[in-house]
This record gives structure tokens, sequence and C-alpha cells, in this order.
């Protein structure tokens, strides 16, 4: 036994490790090359070199936290209004954005189109996304009028070159073995992509889908800076006051929608992507509802809370 235990340890002594090629070698130093002076070439205009200053200025900072640090909540039904404006916003922006992404996500696969189709698709959803939201938000307040319209607009017209790119990135990397067996079956090319390709790529697209969504909650947010409806009016205005105590209760109103959103969405993925947590999420998607309900009748929605306080109808 010890004899045959040696030898192998012998011959695993002898086994030469192929070294890399050259070219390779140098591929991989040339990328980390790339990187360093990348940073190198940044670091002076992005005033990298004043990073000391945030020592040197915290007494400022501790002084505007502590300015934050009394929530004003006077106006917390305005403040509830809105932010349900904004998550409505965010959902009708995140549907219209994914139902225009699939589409062209599929367009821009190279798998799936071909290249005269795959470059404008491409380059049109490039397009999108470089343009921010809030310059969307301006464009549509022209056409449309001030308005929560104008932000759902232009938070549909911007996912969806972000979740084209992501969708077209995953239709590229599925496993072709199953398209071509249906395609050896004489099904057309619709078929083989909707029998192929998105059975491979639907638990991806939906969680693509959920993130961009928490994204547009917040992006949403801000919108209301140029006039495109949520809460972000307010909290422009607030902080163009100087009044930080109106500002750290938006600001707290935001924190703790976005987090209840991020936990149900983590839910959400587990069960879409992993089919567990079923329980969990049908609970706590019902403590979200009754939570939407409740703030709904507290702003006088659906009904006036302070009048049956008041013991009126």
């Amino acid at each position: 036994m010890k004899t045959s235990t040696t030898a192998q340890t012998m011959n695993l002594n002898q086994v030469t490790v192929p070294k890399p090629e050259l070219t390779q070698e140098l591929y991989k130093w040339g990328i980390w090359g790339v990187f360093l002076v990348s940073l190198l070439w940044s670091f002076f205009p992005a005033e990298m070199n004043r990073i000391p200053e945030l020592w040197t200025g915290a007494e400022n900072m501790r002084e505007l936290a502590k300015d934050f640090s009394k929530p004003d909540f006077r106006y917390w039904h305005q403040y509830s209004e809105l932010m349900l404006e904004t998550v409505q916003m965010a959902i009708w922006g995140s549907f219209l954005s994914v139902v225009a992404a699939v589409p062209f996500g599929l367009l821009s696969a190279d798998n799936i189109a071909p290249k005269w189709v795959t470059f404008p698709v491409r380059r049109l959803m490039d397009t999108t996304r470089a343009i921010n939201e809030l310059v969307f938000a301006l464009i549509f307040v022209s056409a449309v009028g001030l308005g929560p319209l104008a932000g759902v607009l232009a938070l549909a017209v911007h996912t969806t070159g972000t979740l084209a790119k992501l969708f077209s990135e995953a239709v590229e990397a599925i496993d072709p073995r199953p398209v071509e067996g249906i395609r050896a079956t004489g099904a057309s090319h619709m078929q083989e992509i909707v029998f192929g390709v998105i059975p491979q790529v639907l638990p991806l697209w939906i969680s693509y889908s959920l993130y961009r969504f928490e994204a547009n909650v917040r992006s949403a947010t801000v919108l209301g800076i140029v006039g495109a409806g949520g809460i972000g009016m307010s909290l422009s205005e607030a902080l163009r006051s100087f009044d930080f105590s109106a500002s750290a209760a938006i600001l707290l109103i935001i924190i703790v929608t976005v987090s209840m959103l991020d936990i149900f969405s983590q839910y959400l993925r587990k069960v879409v992507i992993d089919g567990e947590e079923h329980k969990k999420l049908v609970l706590y998607f019902l403590g979200m509802v009754v939570i939407f309900v409740l703030t709904e009748m507290a702003v006088g929605k659906v009904i006036d809370i302070n009048a049956i306080l008041r013991g009126e109808a």
C-alpha cells in the first residue's frame, strides 16, 4: 500500500503543468495595465487628491447631520400621498419598460437576429441608456405637461434601454442545444424563441426586471424636481429652503418604502428562481397590502380617517 502511494506521489511530481502562452500573458498584463493607467489618468480630474478633506470637513458634516436628526412629520399626509404616487409611477414605468425590452432585447441578441438588425437596435438602446431620466422627464413634461405621466414615460424609455441590454446578454448565453432540438422538429423561428429561448432566460429576466423596479422607485423620487410627479418636488423644496427637519422626514419615508420593496423583491426572486419562501412571500405581500391600504385611507383617498375619528359618517 505504501509503495503504491509513493509511486503515485512520484508520478504527480513528474507531471509538468503547461505554461500559459506568451500572448495570453501579454493580454492579461495588458488588461491590468489599461486598468491602472485609467485610474492614474482620472486621478486628478476626479479630484481624488482632495479625499483628505473629508476628515478636515468632518465638523461641517457633523453639524449637517445634527440638523437632519430631528425629522418633522407635520405634513406626513402629503409626504405619504406623494410617496404612493412615486411607487405608482415606478410600477407603470417598469411595466412598460419590460413590455418594450422583450422584443428589443431579442432583436439585440446576435444568436437571434442578423447583424444588420442588431447593430441599429443596440445603438438605439445605447441612446436611451445614455440619456438620464431627468432629461427624458423634461422632454415629456414639455409634451404632456406637469404630472406623473411625464415621469412614467421617462422611466419607461430609460429603463427599456437598460433591460434590453441585460435581456440580450441573457439570450446570448443560452444553451443552444434545446433550440437546435426544436429546430429539428421543423418549428418556425418564432417557435424556437418561444419554446427554446424564453424558458431558459425567463428566471434571469424576472430577476433583472425586479432589480430595475427597485431602481425605478429610487429614480422616481427625484423626477419631481422637474415637475414629473412624485415626492421629488417636496424634497427639492425642503432642501432649497434649508428645512432639514422636513427633508429628514421625507428621506425616512423614502428609505422605509424602498426597503420594504427591496425585501419583497428578494422573496419574489427566491420564489421564481429557487422555488423557496412561498409562505414568507405571501405573508409579506399581505402585510404590504395592508400598509398601503391604510396609507391610502390615512391620506384621504379612500375614506377620511379624520372624519371617522371625529365621529362624522
